[in-house]
């Protein structure tokens, strides 16, 4: 057997198991239905590269971990040394084992001393997982410096897209030429960071969500992470990805391993398709949450630190009148948390503020039907604190000194057993204690100078392996329990947490025009559902900006929808306008955590349309939203993507609230007919989008004939 293909849901991985000196990827994308053992030996044949003057006498492959010993002389797979010597790794074949869609293969290098394990699995969407295990078979240490997985992308995918930010304005978009040498994505923060990239793509010339094929990849890790896109002299192009490990975080004694965390690749005929792998694999898992999504209130922008039992029950009782089905009491419940300089790590609820205890709170939201969360920042510690006090030595850091502050908090040392048994102990007595549902789980600095302490080793990959370990323990002692991720806003936003928690909290933006672009490109790799949004006051409080519920509402649609504004400060008639959002946001929500997103590749920058249409598409419905005002007034047609081209719709607008100007009442002509269209009429041609003032958004709604 000189071939192996793997395919599944769409995707076809094809391995050249005869490259020298170990198997290489011949092709990973479109499923290549129809080929046989004769055709993927001869495509194999048709993948090697020829002698040419001035190379090697034979030119190099990219392997699954290649190496400057077999003639690779691009970013390597894996880089290490013995105290300095044995630098030099070439790995062999010494088995494989395979079915139709996964793979196992091993590599030993007997005189480096060195055993390999790459695992590749196409998942039931079309998703190629790989991680690598290395293995040190020798009766020396062995340092590993760097580990990456490879994915080999066409030749003709010369742009690349990541994303950068920082805190309030994550995932923003950047593109560049995918030229000759490296580019390089790397997060030191020990998190990912608000201005890490969630993806790394790279594709025709000019794709974008609907069109043009191109491929990208996650790494599915919450430490220190990078990324690279290379194309190198020899013709080929590939993107690569694993944690970033620091100085002496992988020393590996005799037979001791360090292992990749899973690096996720999709593709698709535009980023709606290759996002789409990601979601369908991701709501395919066991413990993805099923139950709808609870329309959540969370009490930060509505209280911050002002705690009274009289202004929060009061709270509880406005949500829920208007619908809220979970109360999340926000940071300040905690001893000595009047402020954000002191108290971190004092797991206990403040008694002058909470003589009862929070049995009060808890039992009035829940006799109002609600469930019942609460905000944590367990991995970090206030200076002022009695923790601190007591243990000085629990905090992380590399010399005497402490790293620098932020947000007048330092970093607990999870990976030391004390520390995690206290904080291990305290969150369970809570849970025992009180009825909570949920955690807002937040971690608000990065990590800097992350040792074990003074001169010690560096803990990043510990301490987040031991966050895991938290999080799964918590779950599994508390069923039912559901955590969010949020990192004040989105900077720990990846699939290795998402694998253990129920959403994320996007950004601590709740402005809706800077929450289009950060939802959308969250959305290329997490499911909708599993992102918060939330309604915003009419004054956002990270911008300034005034914007009006209708904008609010219908950008918080397609996501967890949910609510942070002072409720009891509003007069009936919002109250009654937020009530039908929240209606409506329970209505859609199957579609949501179902559905496919679509967004739509425009030409005018002032209009954004988007839409959520369901699995049997059956129905859909699309917002369009006027950021800014139109060149074309009143605007061009705009189309909606992703329907069945020969089902008929018949289109409405969703009356919801007052708007300004509502399209329902505008002399928009199809909204004042039964406007019927075909799924193939609706992406080709389009519709006439309503005239709207900027920072206004229309829903439309589509069911399709019987």
């Amino acid at each position: 057997m000189d071939t192996l293909h793997l395919r599944r849901g769409g995707t076809s991985v094809v391995l050249d198991l005869s490259a020298t000196p170990h198997p290489a990827m011949v092709h990973w994308g479109e499923e290549l239905a129809g080929s046989t053992r004769d055709t993927l030996a001869s495509l194999a044949i048709a993948a090697q590269p020829q002698r040419v003057s001035g190379g090697l006498d034979e030119t190099p492959r990219l392997g699954l971990v290649a190496t400057q010993a077999g003639g690779w002389l691009g970013s390597a797979g894996l880089e290490g040394h013995r105290a300095g010597t044995s630098t030099s790794a070439r790995f062999e074949v010494a088995g494989v084992q395979a079915n139709d869609h996964r793979a196992t293969i091993s590599l030993v290098d007997d005189e480096a001393r060195l055993a390999a394990q790459v695992e590749l699995r196409v998942g039931p969407s079309g998703l190629l997982r790989q991680r690598i295990l290395v293995r040190n078979t020798g009766t020396t240490d062995y340092t590993v410096q760097s580990l990456q997985a490879v994915f080999p992308v066409p030749w003709d995918a010369t742009e690349l897209l990541d994303t950068t930010g920082r805190h309030l304005r994550e995932r923003s978009p950047q593109r560049r030429a995918f030229t000759f040498g490296t580019h390089l994505r790397e997060s030191r923060r020990g998190r990912p960071g608000a201005d890490a990239t969630l993806l790394l793509a790279a594709g025709r010339p000019g794709f974008g969500f609907e069109h043009g094929r191109v491929h990208g990849i996650h790494v599915a890790w919450s430490g220190n992470h990078r990324v690279i896109a290379e194309r190198a002299v020899t013709g080929e192009a590939f993107l690569a990805g694993g944690e970033l490990l620091l100085p002496g975080e992988a020393i590996l004694e005799p037979g001791a391993a360090v292992q990749t965390p899973w690096v996720i690749g999709s593709w698709g005929d535009g980023l709606t398709e290759l996002s789409s792998r990601f979601h369908a694999e991701w709501r395919a898992r066991p413990h993805h949450p099923r139950r709808p999504r609870p329309i959540t209130l969370n009490t930060w922008e509505a209280v911050y630190f002002d705690h009274t039992l009289p202004k929060l029950t009061a709270l509880a009782d406005a949500a829920a009148g208007v619908g809220v089905e979970r109360f999340v009491l926000d940071d300040g419940w905690f001893t000595g948390r009047r402020d954000d300089t002191a108290g971190l790590g004092d797991w206990y609820v403040d008694e002058s503020v909470w003589p009862e205890g929070l049995h009060p709170l808890i039992d009035h939201v829940r006799a109002l039907g609600m469930e019942f969360g609460l905000w944590v920042e367990p991995e970090m510690i206030n200076p002022d604190s009695d923790l601190a006090r007591r243990h000085p030595d629990w905090i992380l850091r590399g010399r005497m000194a402490l790293p620098p502050p932020a947000r007048q908090q330092q970093v607990l040392d999870l990976a030391r057993p004390d520390a995690y048994e206290y904080i291990s102990r305290r969150l369970h007595a809570l849970l025992d204690e009180y009825p909570i549902t949920y955690l807002k789980w937040d971690h608000n600095r990065d990590l800097a100078d992350a040792g074990s302490g003074p001169q010690g080793v560096s803990r990043v990959h510990a301490h987040t392996l031991a966050v895991y370990r938290l999080l799964d323990e918590l779950k599994m002692r508390h069923p039912g329990l559901e955590i969010e991720s949020c990192a004040s806003g989105g900077a720990r936003v990846d699939l290795g947490i998402l694998d253990r928690t129920d959403r994320v909290w996007t950004s601590d933006s709740l402005d809706p025009l800077e929450r289009l672009t950060n939802q959308r490109y969250t959305g290329l790799v997490v499911p909708p559902e599993m992102m918060g949004m939330h309604l915003t006051s009419p004054v956002v409080h990270s911008s300034g900006r005034t914007v009006a519920l209708g904008l609010s509402g219908a950008v918080a649609l397609f996501g967890h929808f949910g609510i942070e504004w002072d409720l009891t400060s509003v007069g009936d008639a919002t109250r009654d306008e937020i009530a039908r959002w929240v209606a409506l946001a329970k209505r859609l929500r199957p579609l949501v955590a179902s559905g496919t997103v679509v967004h739509v590749d425009g030409t005018d920058p002032g209009v954004d349309v988007r839409g959520m249409v369901a699995a049997d598409a059956a129905s859909a419905v699309y917002t369009i939203t006027q950021i800014e005002t139109s060149v074309a007034y009143p605007a061009g047609r705009v189309r909606l993507p992703g329907l069945a081209p020969s089902r008929r719709y018949r289109m409405r607008v969703v009356p919801v609230g007052a708007t300004g100007r509502d399209a329902a009442q505008s002399p928009l002509a199809w909204a004042h007919h039964e406007t019927v269209l075909t799924g193939r009429e609706l992406e080709s041609v389009g519709i006439r989008p309503p005239v709207q003032f900027p920072q206004q958004a229309t829903v439309i709604e589509l069911i399709a004939e019987p």
